[in-house]
């Protein structure tokens, strides 16, 4: 007979590696909730969210400009683990800049989340061919997405450096300080732009994006767009129900 101790070892438990940003960590927990086909509470996925705001600007540690935010992802991963959870999403695009340090020190399963934006590409029965990517400017610098999703057949567009510096980047620092209203437009700017430039869908690279756009008209950006913090929630439910 499988004891209560055996069996809560057995169990698949999220943990969540947030405050990166606070809003986009509280949004991931909602949209895993809301997408999770359940009935009752305890159809639901056991989840631990660690919302640590004072991790060290991402792009700013990429770039050679702050302090590293390893160590800091580190002891969230480890907190994670000493709370029981079974495997880890982290919704940040830029922090998966460090994923080979953290998935080798985590021992469970970190679910990428460039991974889930091509599962939700796939899904969305988008062709191999021009997509956009928009993200910080490290996410990009890094081709995260670039490199990952091009192995894969798809070819991304980014936003020039003029836009990025006008449009993209003060539209996140917006949504981070909670102005999520204003960020719509630039946003829905750049992401028109890239749809012009041939763009059939656009991958919301940061997970703030997601949240100025939902502020505004979805049918105003040129071209379909692909949430990567549903995306991620998507790909911890699968690993869930797996």
């Amino acid at each position: 007979m499988t004891t209560a101790n055996e069996k809560m070892a057995n169990e698949k438990i999220l943990g969540v590696l947030g405050g990166m940003g606070p809003l986009a960590s509280a949004q991931f927990m909602l949209r895993l909730t809301l997408l999770t086909p359940a009935e009752r509470d305890q159809e639901h996925i056991p989840a631990v969210l660690w919302s640590d705001p004072r991790v060290p600007d991402r792009t700013r540690g990429r770039q050679g400009a702050g302090p590293d935010p390893l160590p800091w992802l580190l002891r969230g991963i480890a907190g994670l683990r000493q709370a029981g959870c079974t495997a880890i999403a982290i919704p940040c695009n830029t922090a998966h800049g460090w994923y080979d340090d953290m998935a080798a020190a985590a021992g469970c399963p970190i679910l990428h989340i460039v991974d889930a934006a091509a599962a939700d590409l796939r899904r969305a029965h988008v062709p191999p061919g021009k997509i956009g990517v928009m993200g910080t400017a490290a996410t990009l610098a890094m081709n995260l997405y670039q490199d990952r999703l091009g192995t894969q057949g798809w070819d991304c567009l980014i936003p020039p450096p003029e836009q990025m510096q006008r449009l993209v980047s003060p539209a996140i620092a917006l949504v981070k300080a909670n102005r999520v209203q204003d960020a719509y437009e630039p946003l829905a700017e750049a992401a028109r732009n890239l749809a012009a430039r041939g763009a059939r869908a656009v991958v919301l690279g940061c997970t703030e994006i997601p949240l100025g756009l939902a502020a505004g008209p979805s049918d105003k950006l040129g071209a379909p767009v692909i949430d990567t913090i549903d995306a991620l929630a998507r790909a911890a439910i699968g690993w869930a129900r797996s």
